[in-house]
């Protein structure tokens, strides 16, 4: 049976990055990422990570649902839809009256039909540009 815990290690983390085919970086900045994130869901299977999810949000206007991953095993059994809807729940939960906040998302190839379910809609369109982003990298002394 699934169980959703707040907590994954950052190596149990990186390993479901590497699993699914997403680029690794070093522990230190896996951790950095998973402590400073406003809220993360792990799905557990016994002691097994088998999905996780993170919200970074500064309590503003706009938020990020990011690192939606579940194990290739573990797919199609309705994880995802839960890490992302718990998520969404949680935030509106804190969100304060009259607040509105931009939910912001960068799907994964072809993973566009999985967020439409939740009312994301896909850029560009009529009012949108498409979604950027640019890694940066240092180095390794």
């Amino acid at each position: 049976m699934i169980q959703y815990v707040k907590e994954i290690t950052p190596e149990e983390y990186l390993e479901l990055r590497r699993k699914v085919g997403w680029c690794l970086f070093p522990v230190e900045e896996a951790k950095a990422g998973i402590d400073n994130a406003y809220l993360v869901i792990c799905a557990r299977d016994g002691e097994k990570a088998v999905g996780v999810v993170r919200l970074l949000w500064d309590g503003g206007y706009i938020a990020m649902l990011s690192d939606v991953i579940v194990d290739p095993e573990y797919q199609g059994q309705g994880i995802g839809r839960f890490l992302v809807e718990s998520t969404i729940r949680r935030m509106k939960d804190d969100m304060k009256p009259g607040y509105k906040v931009k939910l912001n998302l960068m799907a994964a190839k072809g993973k566009e039909p999985f967020y439409e379910k939740f009312g994301f809609v896909q850029r560009p369109n009529e009012n949108l540009g498409a979604g950027m982003d640019q890694w940066y990298e240092v180095e390794a002394d």
